[in-house]
């Protein structure tokens, strides 16, 4: 399932993708620093969504069924937003311990000392594009969810998985972007990331898959 139509959002997003590509390739920007800005823009992304997640239970849906093996309760949803929490910060170690060997950055082997090293990396251009990221994140969130008023109709469970897009698209680029780090390829790598990054999140309308997802969950439980 497509989108049809980009929306003024959806540009701003594709200018904001622009600036990591033009510092790599004409101002000399590391693309693996570049990658490990996009590896925390995962992070904005999951912490935007908890905020989404608390105003959701705050204004609009205090409680909502959680599925257990088939089995339905209704539990808080100050649990969809912890189960949140550990399931995508699982999956955002995993990505990030990737990263770190494959890049070679990361001097530091142990499990967490890698973290302490990321502001030093980063240095000014990756601190800066990760305030672009944050705005823009934000800005998403008030226009397109808040004051459109999307916010009174979601569920709790299609929010919950609205990110995990995210995490399999830099899954795959992790993987192909390993190819070409290592032939020291990396404004092709830069290029590529950004060209399937933008596909999947322009082009694959990964919440009209949930949405039918959950339809078809409903339509089994009665």
């Amino acid at each position: 399932m497509f989108k049809r139509k980009l929306t003024f959002g959806d540009f701003f997003l594709i200018l904001v993708n622009l600036v990591p590509l033009y510092g790599v390739w004409f101002e000399g920007w590391d693309p693996k620093m570049i990658f490990l800005v996009y590896c925390l823009e995962t992070l904005i992304v999951g912490a935007v969504n908890v905020m989404k997640m608390a105003m959701v239970t705050i204004l609009v849906t205090p409680k909502e069924n959680w599925n257990n093996n088939g089995k339905f309760s209704l539990v808080s949803g100050w649990f969809f937003i912890f189960f949140f929490i550990v399931h995508y910060g699982f999956f955002v170690l995993i990505q990030t311990q990737l990263f770190f060997g494959v890049s070679g950055l990361i001097k530091d082997n142990s499990l967490f000392g890698g973290y302490a090293q990321i502001p030093e990396i980063l240095g000014s251009e990756g601190k800066l594009l990760l305030a672009i990221f944050a705005m823009y994140y934000t800005l998403q969130a008030f226009f397109e969810f808040f004051q459109s008023g999307q916010y009174k109709n979601i569920t709790l469970t299609r929010l919950m998985f609205q990110p995990y897009s995210r995490i399999i698209i830099q899954q795959l680029i992790v993987i192909l972007g390993s190819m070409f780090l290592v032939f020291g390829a990396g404004k092709v790598f830069m290029l590529v990331m950004v060209l399937v990054k933008l596909f999947f999140e322009l082009y694959i309308n990964f919440d009209r898959y949930l949405a039918l997802a959950e339809k078809m969950n409903s339509k089994g439980d009665n």
